[in-house]
């Protein structure tokens, strides 16, 4: 095996906002490396700016005259002699030509190569690679469908998901329940695919029903060394948007888990991936998983694994891009220290279809006490933009077992206070209220159920 060979950062240019880009600042200075935040005009005054050694304004308000402009984000790390990017999650974070572009100006991109992005961002290329792994798939169409598509999906058989072929966050996804609504399905999908990835390109996967959304984090170096992590259990979801969290899964037994980090680790050393990404499955009644795709960054809902684990999941991705070794073994990084769940806060009010509430808040006391971690670029004052996504702040819990954990869970909900404008708090508070969730009776469709359940309630 080939020797370190290191890579000093004296500097890192966050190419991102929020939340997310505050959490890396407080890493890198842990690490005694210096931090450079970027904002719009819009984030002039967010916590990440405050926080940061250095700050440079990059544009306009919407993203893409910003956070999406490559040319800008290289342009500032270039101007402020930056070792290397961090892309945090979202806008450009899965982008291989921001990688490249990064790359090519001498700067280090932290996160895998462009190479891995591209082949692991196609979904159907990705699926070829768990199927050279022998990682089971679901049934699918092997690959993006044409003309033909309606041939494929009969044998395949319905119910079928269409999937935008580039992209993620549910954009660009259609269940197609009946072979009667195939055409409609398919114009829908494929024109949400065009307008938020520029491609529209799909792919059909078997509809697995009543089933659990279950992600493996891993982290691989330069080297060889591949660990896998506890699962997430992310099946709380709204329109294939996260909502809930938590780790480890209370559907999983410890015989299953051990399938999946094993299944993860076999895909990402076929995909020969460094640096930190999740490997995502489908799990039905029956335990029985599939593999759906990799995010080939960080994810929103990283802090679950990093108290699990007892793990900071940041730093480790910093030091794989400066070339060191990973130090934990697989048997370390299987460890579960605790149970913990993340809530995430939305300036959203759940009553009105979950319509966004931008504005500014006139008073924020976040919870606290033994178990609580808040992550949010939130303060008393601070204006919500109206251009991004709607995330103020990732409720993370800890506690010793799961009841303790719900317990836990109501009380820092319960004393979390936000004026000013609507959040999705009181939401989330029924989900700790609802028998099934409470039961780990999970599955992607439940918040669904709630939904229509309160409407029934609202209609009587």
């Amino acid at each position: 095996m080939a020797n370190e060979q290191i890579i000093p950062f004296q500097k890192v240019l966050i190419a991102n906002r929020g939340e997310i880009a505050l959490r890396i600042i407080r890493t890198l200075r842990e690490m005694n490396i210096r931090s450079v935040a970027v904002y719009s005009e819009a984030d002039r005054n967010s916590l990440h700016v405050r926080m940061a050694d250095e700050a440079v304004c990059i544009g306009d308000s919407p993203s893409v005259g910003s956070y999406l402009n490559i040319d800008a984000l290289v342009t500032a790390a270039r101007i402020t002699k930056a070792d290397a990017v961090h892309p945090g999650y979202g806008f450009l974070s899965e982008n291989a030509e921001f990688a490249k572009a990064v790359t090519k100006a001498g700067m280090v991109f932290i996160g895998p190569t462009a190479k891995s992005i591209e082949m692991l961002g196609v979904k159907s290329t990705a699926r070829a690679i768990a199927q050279k792994a022998e990682v089971a798939v679901t049934p699918g169409s092997d690959g993006i469908v044409g003309k033909n598509y309606r041939a494929i999906a009969q044998k395949i058989g319905f119910p079928i998901m269409i999937k935008a072929a580039l992209g993620g966050g549910g954009k660009g996804m259609r269940a197609c329940l009946r072979e009667e609504d195939l055409d409609l399905m398919m114009q829908t999908a494929q024109g949400e695919a065009k307008a938020n990835f520029g491609d529209d390109r799909v792919y059909f996967e078997k509809l697995v029903l009543n089933p659990r959304h279950i992600e493996v984090q891993v982290a691989a170096d330069n080297y060889g060394n591949v660990v896998a992590f506890t699962e997430r259990d992310c099946s709380m979801q709204r329109r294939h948007q996260k909502l809930v969290e938590e780790s480890p899964s209370p559907f999983v037994d410890d015989k299953t888990r051990k399938k999946l980090q094993e299944a993860a680790a076999k895909l990402i050393k076929a995909a020969d991936y460094h640096g930190v990404g999740t490997v995502e499955f489908l799990m039905a009644p029956n335990r029985e998983f599939y593999f759906m795709e990799v995010n080939t960054r960080l994810q929103v809902e990283h802090p679950v694994t990093e108290e699990v684990s007892a793990v900071d999941l940041v730093k480790m991705q910093i030091e794989i891009a400066q070339g060191k070794k990973l130090s934990l073994s697989q048997a370390a990084a299987a460890r579960i220290y605790c149970h913990a769940i993340e809530h995430r806060i939305n300036a959203e009010d759940s009553e009105q279809n979950f319509r966004p509430c931008p504005g500014t808040v006139t008073e924020w006391i976040p919870s606290g006490g033994l178990g609580i971690r808040v992550d949010s670029h939130v303060y008393t004052g601070y204006t919500i933009p109206t251009y991004y996504d709607s995330l103020i702040a990732k409720l993370i819990v800890t506690a010793s077992n799961r009841k303790e954990l719900l317990q836990r869970s109501r009380r820092a909900l319960g004393e979390f206070l936000v004026e000013g404008i609507k959040t999705t708090i009181p939401f989330h508070q029924q989900i700790l209220a609802n028998t099934d969730f409470c039961n780990g009776n999970i599955d992607t469709g439940l918040i669904e159920r709630m939904m229509k359940k309160n409407e029934s309630k609202e209609q009587n």
